[in-house]
């Protein structure tokens, strides 16, 4: 095919309805991205502990017209392609770099494991999902749970300067239990960052995601 635009991969299309689907909730205050060692310097999560969080509900950028593509990148390695359910985790990890020439407001970081939905009966995997973060400051690995979703607030900095850099380490495992069948589960395992902007004078936010899909295989 010529002249037109290549097709988005499996991954991509995920990531895309992912970003979408973002909570407003978490789409308040997060972001940045990740690179290459030139980068620097960085900024470890967890140090300094600081979540910063708009009052009121506020739209992400996208909505009303304002285009940041050029904000952030979000790398990450690790997040293996399937894994099997069970008690084994799987450690990946994520880093966003602010790659734009102003500092992120208001930045906050946030953590995933999950899958989309397209049909009704289908189910969610994030019930029987553990995810965790490593607490630098403290050596120990900490639990995110929104009651039966595996997300919670990640601690990091209140700001991303530019070429700043944010590294976070996660982990996440599924436990048996979880009904396989004929459902194949696309699933994701995402940090997401957001920071505050304003476009048209009107506050906003903008995100973005470090981490990578994976799917579910029978033993």
């Amino acid at each position: 095919m010529s002249g037109g635009t290549a097709p988005l991969t499996i991954r991509e299309r995920t990531k895309k309805k992912y970003e979408k689907e973002v909570p407003m909730k978490i789409r308040r205050a997060l972001s940045a991205s990740a690179a290459t060692a030139v980068l620097l310097p960085v900024a470890l999560a967890a140090a300094p502990v600081a979540q910063a969080a708009p009052a009121e509900e506020m739209p992400p950028c996208h909505e009303i017209g304002g285009h940041h593509n050029q904000a952030f990148v979000g790398r990450s390695f690790g997040v293996p392609q399937s894994i099997t359910l069970g008690t084994k985790w799987n450690t990946f990890n994520a880093t966003l770099t602010n790659t734009s020439k102003k500092e992120m407001k208001s930045f906050s970081l946030s953590a995933k494991v999950s899958n989309h939905v397209y049909n009704p009966g289908e189910r969610y995997l994030s019930p029987y999902a553990d995810l965790q973060y490593w607490d630098p400051a403290q050596k120990a690995w900490k639990t995110l749970r929104e009651g039966e979703v595996a997300s919670g607030a990640v601690p990091g900095p209140k700001t991303l300067k530019p070429r700043e850099s944010v590294h976070v380490q996660l982990r996440f495992r599924v436990r048996e239990g979880l009904p396989l069948g004929d459902q194949a589960y696309d699933a994701y395992a995402y940090l997401t960052g957001t920071f505050v902007d304003r476009y048209n004078g009107m506050d906003c936010t903008v995100s973005d995601v470090a981490g990578d899909t994976f799917f579910i295989r029978q033993k």
